[in-house]
């Protein structure tokens, strides 16, 4: 098994790929902390290393955020989370377990009448245009709710806590949506 790894614009982030579905068609998952993994084997092997702060994971990918404090550097510990992606999909374990769900999506507001069609037009663009171009580098945005012209967004993976995170939300995100759906005025991130 080779796994390739990829920097991500977050330099706390670097990105696995294990040439292998890792969530496949399935939402993808981000793990905060080691009590938030308990859904996740996978994460859970990560979290043994004392270095990783976060877990996400894509449809082919692992996104791993380490400690800030930590005075370990890429070079490091890259070697590490190597051998422990490598043997976690050589035992075979599921990446997930079946009977949990990813208990860590946000929910969505309720969506009522006169907003409903707002709604679905940001949804689909966040679906085929925004979410695509950011797993690319690691990460996931997912539409959290919609009021008074304000978009909110959670970032996760790579995103979360990216310095440049603003700069794709205003300038990339906000952009597209004021364009598609002149209504929106503003796009802000929610925080965990």
């Amino acid at each position: 098994m080779f796994i390739q790894t990829e920097e991500t614009p977050n330099p706390a982030v670097l990105k696995f790929m294990p040439g292998r579905a890792v969530m496949g068609d399935a939402q993808p998952a981000d793990f905060p902390n080691m009590e938030s993994a308990a859904a996740s084997p996978l994460a859970q092997s990560l979290f043994q290393h004392a270095d990783v702060e976060n877990v996400f994971l894509g449809a082919d990918f692992i996104a791993v955020t380490k400690t800030q404090n930590t005075e370990t550097n890429w070079e490091q510990l890259k070697p590490q989370l190597l051998a422990i992606i490598m043997d976690f999909f050589m035992s075979g374990a599921p990446v997930m377990h079946e009977n949990l769900g990813d208990k860590d999506m946000p929910a969505n507001q309720v969506q009522d009448s006169e907003n409903a069609e707002i709604i679905t037009a940001i949804k689909q663009l966040l679906d085929t245009r925004v979410r695509p171009a950011v797993a690319q580098d690691g990460g996931d945005i997912i539409f959290h709710s919609y009021e008074d012209g304000i978009v909110y967004l959670h970032m996760r993976g790579a995103c979360a806590g990216c310095p440049s995170a603003t700069a794709t939300l205003q300038q990339g995100v906000e952009n597209l949506l004021k364009h598609f759906v002149p209504v929106i005025k503003e796009v802000r991130p929610i925080m965990p």
